[in-house]
């Protein structure tokens, strides 16, 4: 059975859809469909690495981690150096502002 998949887009522009390998984080799958995306600390600290989740279920940022706050988790922010997706999910690679 496949696993989830990631449909990647900046705002309305379809970028890429991909499968998740098994415990990998949004960042090594973005990374490994080819999308440049920047990111530093890898551990949830800097925010580098954020983009908007649109659509789907993403793991691993409770207790909400130092680069997120309230706000940007209400407007749909996430960390992809350490959240995962639990399922096929859609993600702008703009953060929110």
């Amino acid at each position: 059975m496949p696993g989830p998949v990631i449909r990647f887009r900046r705002s309305s522009l379809h970028l890429v859809t991909i499968e998740v390998h098994d415990d990998e984080t949004i960042l090594e799958t973005a990374r490994r469909a080819g999308l440049n995306v920047p990111s530093n600390c890898t551990s949830g600290t800097c925010g580098t690495c954020m983009m908007r989740l649109v659509s789907g279920c993403v793991s691993g940022l409770t207790p909400l981690p130092p680069g997120l706050d309230d706000d940007l988790v209400a407007e749909g922010a996430i960390l992809t150096c350490i959240g995962r997706v639990e399922e096929s999910s859609e993600i702008d690679v703009i953060p929110p502002l």
